[in-house]
This record gives structure tokens, C-alpha cells and sequence, in this order.
């Protein structure tokens, strides 16, 4: 009967488990659609933007904007973007791991002169670089309880700042592109400096066309700044869906995964019932037989 007992209160366990994954996956799967129409609003100008800079600073002679400027990486930042929560599957796991092999491979001399930092995005990131004693910059957890352009141009100012001072001479980023909610994408790209785009000859027959206001030189500085918000904000944005998506697929996993379980819970319990109302019977029919034969 203990054993029955032990059986019993598993299926307890497994249910109450079950229970809360289901309730889990509907959150993320709310969660979810607000961040998939954020995500799809923004990309489409973000992308307009960075076609359009290109297309201007393509064709000219020269750009004195510090943030186009290629230095040798001596001193590197990597931009992390992971979750505050976990239970999402390998979400935080594979974003920083796909940052660690970026750091080992690019950069290796860096790291062993100590001259990598993090800027994490998400509690999850932050804590294990922090734990490993990388030299982290700042604490941006909050973002995702008010996740707006605003609040995310605070770290790109100060990532562009650093920047310009040469505290750091290139920034790497690091982030899930979402797709939908069972695919992510790992994306790393370089933030700063802002890669240039390649001259063709379409292009400058193309700027013929335009007349510009102020001057194009004036348009691109003005330009380049935003990008670089606008290119953050998009990676952090992305994350925020890819996680939530993550999650609702993780806990769909997980729902099934326990009704599996409870299915092989409620044979056991059965077939150990079975077994022990067999022993009952044989022993009443054996105490019955014996007082039988007493008489």
C-alpha cells in the first residue's frame, strides 16, 4: 500500500506540473503576439533605413563620421541579448554560446590580454558573464519591463559614446532572430563600426535623381546615429519574440511530455492496485480454506 501511496502522490505531482506548463504556454503565446507585431511593424523601417544610408554614403568621397571609422580591435565589446527568465529550452544557452565561440575565435588575443567586454541584455546573460568574471558594463535587466525605442537608445548612446572616447574599437551583436515561434535564428553582426557599403555604379546614377536638403554629408551624420538606435532596438525586439516563442514551444513540450507521463503513472498504479487486491483475495481465500480444514 505504500507503494501505492508513493504512485499516487506522483500523479499529484505530474498534474499540478502539467497544470502550470499549460498556463505558462497561454502567457507566453499572449505574450507572444504582442511581440511578433512589434517585431513586424519595425522591421520593414528599419530596413528602409539602412538601404537608404547605404545607398547615400555609398557614393561619398569621404565621411568623416566617427562611427564609420575602422580601428584595430585592441579593445572589444560584445553585446549579449538574452532573457530574464529561463524555462525557454536552449534559448539563453545557445545565445550565449554562440557569443562565447565569437569571442574564442575573432577575438582570441583580446580575451587573453582582457580587453573583451559584455554589455548583457537580460538577467540570464548578465549573471554568467558576471559569474566568470568578464569585465560586464553596466545593468539593462529593466529594459524588458518597459521595452520601447526609448529606453533602448539609452544603451545605444552609451555603447556609441564608449565608442567614439575608444574605450572599445568594435562592437559585436549578438541575438535570436525571431522567425516564428518554434524557429530562431543566432545572428551576429557588427554594430560599430558601421560597415560600409560597397560603391556601385547604379548607385550613382541613382543619386543623380535626387536633390537633397540639407546636404548629403549633413543627411548621412544625421542618419548614422539613428541606424545604429534603430539596428539595437530591432535586435532586442527580435529577442523579446524569439524568447517568448521559445517558451510557448518549451512548455508545449513540456505539457505533453507530463500527459505522457501521467499516462504511464496511472498504469502503474493500476496494475499495482491489481496486484495488491490479488494478494488480499488469496490471502482471505487462504485464511478461509484453513479455518475450513480446522472444522
Amino acid at each position: 500500500m505504500a507503494n501505492l501511496k508513493e504512485v499516487r502522490n506522483r500523479i499529484k505531482s505530474v498534474s499540478s506540473t502539467q497544470q502550470i506548463t499549460k498556463a505558462m504556454k497561454m502567457v507566453s503565446a499572449a505574450k507572444l503576439k504582442r511581440a511578433t507585431n512589434a517585431i513586424v511593424q519595425l522591421r520593414p523601417y528599419a530596413s528602409k533605413l539602412k538601404d537608404l544610408l547605404a545607398n547615400l554614403s555609398a557614393s561619398l568621397e569621404d565621411n568623416t563620421s566617427p562611427y564609420l571609422q575602422e580601428r584595430e580591435p585592441v579593445r572589444v565589446l560584445v553585446v549579449v541579448v538574452s532573457s530574464n527568465r529561463g524555462l525557454a529550452g536552449a534559448f539563453n544557452t545557445n545565445v550565449i554560446k554562440t557569443a562565447n565561440n565569437l569571442i574564442a575565435e575573432k577575438y582570441p588575443k583580446q580575451l587573453a590580454a582582457g580587453n573583451v567586454s559584455i554589455v548583457a541584455i537580460g538577467k540570464k546573460a548578465q549573471e554568467f558573464y558576471q559569474r566568470r568574471k568578464y569585465n560586464v558594463i553596466g545593468n539593462n535587466n529593466d529594459l524588458y519591463s518597459a521595452l520601447n525605442f526609448e529606453n533602448a537608445s539609452k544603451i545605444t548612446e552609451a555603447i556609441m559614446q564608449g565608442f567614439v572616447n575608444g574605450d572599445y574599437d568594435r562592437v559585436e551583436l549578438v541575438y535570436n532572430h525571431f522567425r516564428n515561434a518554434a524557429v530562431q535564428y543566432l545572428i551576429t553582426e557588427q554594430l560599430l563600426p558601421v560597415p560600409k557599403a560597397e560603391k556601385k555604379e547604379e548607385v550613382k546614377a541613382t543619386n543623380v535623381d535626387y536633390i537633397l536638403e540639407p546636404s548629403q554629408q549633413e543627411i548621412v551624420e544625421q542618419l548614422i546615429p539613428k541606424n545604429i538606435k534603430i539596428q539595437l532596438y530591432r535586435a532586442v525586439l527580435d529577442s523579446n519574440a524569439s524568447e517568448h516563442g521559445a517558451r510557448m514551444t518549451a512548455m508545449d513540450k513540456a505539457t505533453e511530455n507530463a500527459g505522457e507521463l501521467l499516462k504511464s503513472l496511472k498504469l502503474s498504479y493500476n496494475q499495482a492496485r491489481q496486484a495488491a487486491i490479488t494478494t488480499e483475495l488469496t490471502e482471505i481465500v487462504s485464511g478461509a480454506a484453513a479455518l475450513s480444514g480446522g472444522n
